[in-house]
């Protein structure tokens, strides 16, 4: 598909002045020149044209909110003054694959006073001794080289990128966070109403239980209670029955001494 015809496509009935996110990513260029797009896209903020045949950017119209420009896996080699003229505002600039040999092909580069982070990964200029150090000291602006500082530390992915709804990734990532904290917040504290309903739950069954062991023991202590009393006064009658038989027996002795006597 012709690049004039993915714009039409891309639209999607809206007007270039609706649209902040353009992604025109592998159709065919024309004679390796941009085409289609024009001056009309003024709220334009991120445009990527990856491996669609570049050869130059010369027909690019002025997009002075352009922030975000993709143009890797082309075949660039130069002609880089118009990015200068076109896109004023430019941060982020991805020329990585493209046919760039010398530093000197950077140097209208200058000119983009925003310019904060520029990629030239697999391009050959990088293959130059001291590239690195070349580079930042030609570009001062620049805080990020191929994704690294000066001092070799790595860019994180939301800095300073607009997405395509023109909100900076660090806000999103910062509501994202809040509403997190929040969420889990709520959600301890649920935890611990419950932990605490279920530790008094757990101490009112305890106490019932308790309260009815002893209950049970108090009863059980009250009919082993009553099973020796009773075991105690039968023995006492049994022990009373004894002294009472054994007092007899003497004196039934004498009833009978005293029978014979009269007898004789």
């Amino acid at each position: 598909m012709d690049m004039k015809k993915r714009i039409h496509l891309e639209l999607r009935n809206r007007t270039p002045s609706d649209v902040r996110e353009l992604v025109l990513d592998n159709c065919r260029s024309v004679e390796g020149k941009i085409e289609g797009l024009t001056a009309e896209f003024v709220n334009l903020e991120f445009l990527s044209l990856i491996n669609v045949g570049l050869i130059s950017v010369s027909n690019l119209p002025k997009l002075v909110k352009l922030k975000k420009l993709e143009l890797s896996d082309n075949r660039i080699s130069g002609g880089l003054d118009v990015l200068a003229e076109k896109l004023p505002n430019l941060t982020h600039l991805n020329l990585s694959g493209n046919k760039l040999k010398d530093i000197s092909t950077l140097e209208p580069l200058k000119k983009l006073d925003n310019l904060k982070s520029l990629d030239l990964f697999n391009c050959e200029v990088t293959n130059l001794n001291d590239y690195r150090e070349s580079v930042f000291k030609l570009l001062p602006q620049l805080t990020y080289l191929d994704g690294y500082d000066m001092e070799d530390r790595e860019a994180s992915d939301s800095d300073g990128e607009v997405d395509g709804d023109g909100v900076d990734d660090d806000e999103d990532e910062e509501g994202e966070e809040e509403e997190d904290e929040d969420g889990e917040e709520d959600f301890d504290e649920e935890e611990d109403d419950e932990e605490d309903e279920e530790e008094v739950e757990g101490e009112e069954d305890d106490d019932e239980v308790s309260g009815d062991d002893e209950e049970e023991d108090l009863a059980q202590d009250g009919e082993v209670d009553d099973e020796d009393e009773d075991e105690d006064e039968d023995e006492d009658e049994a022990e009373t029955g004894k002294g009472e038989k054994r007092k007899r027996d003497p004196e039934d002795e004498d009833d009978d001494d005293d029978d014979d006597e009269d007898d004789d």
